[in-house]
């Protein structure tokens, strides 16, 4: 199973983000979660199809209108499958 973790800087707690992500990763069918952090970015870590992930990439390299994203740290790693679907976390 591939698998993308993502940590998202810039203003993107309080402008939608979280469900913006959310959104996006049902409609490409991944399963994971969306998190704020303290520090203020947001953690997203998915898996599922390599291109589908790569599209998720996109989305929040882009973020919705009401973000400014400025940084994305990325990881990718292959794994057993973690979650059965994709949701807002804690």
């Amino acid at each position: 199973m591939h698998r993308l973790s993502l940590v998202v800087t810039g203003l993107v707690q309080g402008v939608g983000f979280r469900w913006y992500v959310l959104r996006v990763a049902q409609d490409l069918g991944l399963a994971g979660e969306v998190r704020n952090r303290s520090d203020g970015a947001v953690a997203i870590d998915a898996e599922g199809e390599r291109e589908a992930l790569e599209r998720l990439l996109e989305a929040a390299r882009e973020g919705p209108v009401t973000a400014i994203v400025d940084r994305v740290d990325v990881r990718w790693s292959e794994g057993p499958r973690q979650h059965r679907d994709f949701h807002i976390g804690r």
